[in-house]
């Protein structure tokens, strides 16, 4: 055995020396990849780090310590009502307008606290395929019929995805619920209504404070993009009170928490992420030493974010190597793709899922580059192909899934999620 483990150390070597030795640095096109991969990273950490992912993160904590395991377990759970359990999990994006990367700490933190495996990837695809805001922009820009198309199939899709997950991995989930049937009772800490509002205000938080831009300067939607900062301060102002007053933090420290943010706010009006990041600063550093359940509250949400950051980022430094930034380029010209997905033919379909799987939008910005891509020729099959796999994954999220879940259930969700939206594309594209 010490042999083979100096060969592989060996092949290691030689492997990454070649690797090096052949770097094609110098090439135009390779050169322009590698800054491509920068700037997505640089783009990523700016848009989304400090928006999406730390208050997920928070999120994914407090599931894992505030939300009761009898309750995971009696509404997603392996032994829970699959009806109830699958109509919560696959409509769960209406609420949450995420992307493939937010939406896996609130998953870690479902499939964490016993979530049976059907219910908890149900919610995983439908967590960003879901998203209604996205569903409005593809109906508005690219048809109504495209819109319809993507609504109606992702919650089919989530359904589906989930079912077949518990039924390749029946085994499993049976020993996960007789594993659950043996579990006592867990006492209560606090009534259910508390629970719900303080998790509606996490949620109004992560949820408004990423609202996009709209592309009519009138409307509803606008209204809301135009006073986004303000409605995301009373939601943080509503969570700050329901944390004095029933999750017994002392009111002179959350206040004291609350002051650099109040005062960023103030003085640099124009760039109120100082403000929201002071405010998590101050959260942080208010719970962090804490030995009660607001201490372990802080602890599970390092913890998720230990383990999911440092993938996304390698994730997303290798998309942007390959695929570039939308609008630019990486290794892989985008005429290829542009060539690839025209027509309705099953080869279409398949590479318009397939690269849309491992391709990382975010959060409705998959409109616009699929506009681009029909304006090239590409077919109505594989857009919706493109709309039904490209949201709901991308190669961070599948390095994240693979950490959660491990390798084989990995390999069997991309899989199913690839395979249906190319037989959705070829269906959709044969009558539009």
């Amino acid at each position: 055995m010490e042999w083979k483990r100096e060969w592989k150390t060996l092949a290691s070597i030689i492997i990454g020396f070649l690797v090096c030795y052949y770097l094609p640095v110098g090439s135009a096109r390779f050169d322009n990849a590698v800054m491509e991969a920068l700037h997505l990273a640089k783009w990523y950490a700016e848009e989304h780090v400090l928006l999406c992912l730390v208050p997920a993160f928070f999120i994914a904590g407090a599931i894992a310590v505030f939300v009761s395991q009898a309750s995971v377990l009696k509404y997603l759970g392996a032994k829970a009502n699959k009806i109830l359990a699958y109509s919560v999990a696959s409509v769960s994006g209406t609420v949450l307008a995420v992307c493939s990367c937010t939406i896996l700490p609130l998953f870690a933190g479902i499939y964490k606290m016993g979530a049976g495996l059907g219910p908890a990837t149900a919610f995983l695809y439908s967590g960003p395929a879901i998203n209604i805001l996205a569903i409005i922009l593809t109906a508005r820009i690219l048809g109504p019929e495209l819109g319809i198309a993507r609504a109606v199939g992702a919650v089919v899709f989530a359904v589906i995805i989930g079912l077949l997950m518990h039924l390749f991995f029946r085994r499993e989930e049976m020993d996960k619920a007789a594993a659950q049937a043996m579990m006592p009772e867990p006492e209560v800490a606090r009534p259910l209504w508390q629970n719900v509002l303080y998790f509606a205000a996490m949620i109004g938080i992560l949820v408004f404070v990423n609202w996009g831009k709209p592309d009519h300067p009138t409307g509803l939607w606008n209204d809301v993009y135009t006073h986004k900062w303000l409605i995301t301060g009373l939601f943080s102002v509503a969570f700050g009170v329901i944390l004095m007053t029933w999750y017994g933090l002392p009111r002179w420290q959350v206040a004291l928490a609350a002051v650099p943010a109040v005062i960023l706010a103030l003085a640099f009006s124009n760039h109120p992420t100082l403000a929201f990041v002071a405010g998590f600063v101050g959260l942080s550093a208010l719970i962090s030493t804490r030995e009660d359940e607001n201490g372990e509250w802080f602890r599970e949400s390092w913890g998720f974010a230990k383990q999911i950051l440092p993938l996304l980022l390698f994730g997303v430094l290798v998309a942007g190597l390959l695929l570039g930034r939308p609008g630019h380029e990486g290794i892989i010209p985008s005429e290829w793709v542009s060539r690839a997905v025209g027509g309705n033919s099953l080869a279409a379909n398949f590479f318009a899922s397939f690269a849309g799987a491992f391709m990382y939008f975010a959060t409705l910005t998959e409109v616009p580059i699929l506009q681009g891509l029909i304006g090239s020729g590409m077919g109505k099959g594989p857009a919706l192909a493109l709309l039904l796999a490209g949201p709901a994954l991308s190669l961070p999220n599948m390095l994240v899934i693979r950490s959660i879940m491990g390798t084989k259930k990995t390999v069997v969700f991309v899989s199913l999620v690839v395979v249906m939206a190319t037989a959705a594309g070829m269906i959709f594209g044969t009558f539009f």
